[in-house]
């Protein structure tokens, strides 16, 4: 008796007790390892880490794992490019201003000094061209590139004394993320590039004199009020950082259509959950910040006017040097130009006048 014809006469149970079974094509599970750049209790920026993996397991059911380590766990919080490039890990969270000593390239893709907020760099990115040009240039490093998240527009630091005119930032000890570094070394400032979970320490004993994280929400978890007293604004280098999940091209090119578009979603998801995280949390956070004694100042124009004046001239040098930069700038620039226009008639005139307001 032939197999189709066992099958048909006795059944499933009559097929297995004789030992014949049907040919099952189960899916393979599928393991990655997430190595992001923060620390466990920063639940807003490293919670989009824990977002993406709940939404790949969800949506795979169960099929498709990521497990996520806090910065430190299997490598560096500085080291997660390194660690995707070479396949150590499939998948990095992170912010990619971190690694532009790399190529100054990477801070284009997070944030630059006077760049784009965090709706212009959506836009950009999904709408515009930043998504396909900045691919182009991960794609050197093995890596491709889903955005994860952005803080919105971020406070301006801590400092141990005030900060009232230039003269103030010459030889100031100041952690700055990123890119910004070097505008704030022009102005006669020293940057520390230092990870989130090194900050506090840094501060206290004195190491440096200055401090920027992100925003109330996470600067109250990180206790910076408890050692510097002054809190300025605006972080005039961030004005809508965006965070990346970098993924091994060779990992993310052996996935299914479907594994590939479930890594698409759970980032977009992560990516609105970010953002949507510090605008609910960043209010109460602050009044609480305030209520203890932290000291709101707003930076000078004069100090504003000459970071722009810096910023500018350092974007200008690296056209003349980059060839990545000057491409992929050009686009950036542009697109910045259009949206402030726009954002001009509408978000911030609608922004000005309902603050003007007793609500």
């Amino acid at each position: 008796m032939d197999r189709r014809s066992l099958i048909k006469q006795a059944g499933i149970a009559g097929v297995l007790a004789a030992g014949v079974a049907p040919a099952v094509h189960a899916q393979t599970a599928i393991r990655w390892r997430l190595a992001s750049s923060f620390p466990k209790s920063l639940d807003t920026i490293f919670g989009a880490a824990d977002v993406f993996a709940a939404r790949v397991k969800a949506m795979s059911g169960g099929k498709f794992e990521v497990s996520v380590h806090a910065a430190g766990e299997l490598m560096p919080a500085f080291g997660v490019v390194d660690g995707v490039q070479q396949g150590t890990v499939e998948v990095a969270h992170t912010a990619p201003y971190y690694f532009f000593g790399k190529s100054e390239v990477f801070a284009l893709g997070c944030a630059i000094p006077f760049g784009l907020n965090s709706r212009q760099m959506t836009a950009w990115m999904y709408e515009g061209n930043g998504l396909k040009l900045m691919r182009e240039f991960y794609a050197k490093y093995n890596m491709i590139n889903f955005p994860g998240g952005n803080t919105g527009s971020q406070m301006g630091g801590w400092y141990r004394k005030e900060i009232k005119s230039l003269k103030d930032i010459k030889g100031l000890k100041m952690r700055i993320g990123g890119f910004a570094g070097r505008v704030l070394e022009r102005m006669g400032g020293v940057p520390q590039n230092i990870p989130g979970g090194e900050i506090y320490q840094a501060l206290e004993k004195g190491t440096i004199d200055a401090a920027e994280w992100v925003g109330p929400y996470d600067d109250l978890k990180l206790g910076f009020n408890k050692v510097a007293p002054y809190y300025y604004y605006p972080g005039w280098w961030e004005g809508g950082p965006q965070l990346d999940f970098f993924i091994n091209d060779k990992a993310f090119n052996a996935l299914s259509a479907e594994n590939k578009a479930i890594v698409e979603s759970a980032a977009a998801e992560a990516h609105i959950v970010m953002q949507a995280r510090y605008d609910a949390r960043n209010p109460g956070a602050l009044k609480q910040l305030v209520s203890s004694g932290a000291k709101l100042r707003p930076f000078s124009n004069e100090i504003l006017s000459a970071a722009f004046k810096t910023a500018m001239g350092v974007y200008e040098e690296l056209n003349a040097k980059n060839e990545d930069w000057k491409k992929i700038y050009a686009d950036y620039s542009k697109f910045r130009a259009d949206q402030n226009l726009w954002f001009r008639f509408t978000e911030a005139t609608f922004d000005r006048f309902m603050q003007s307001q007793k609500l």
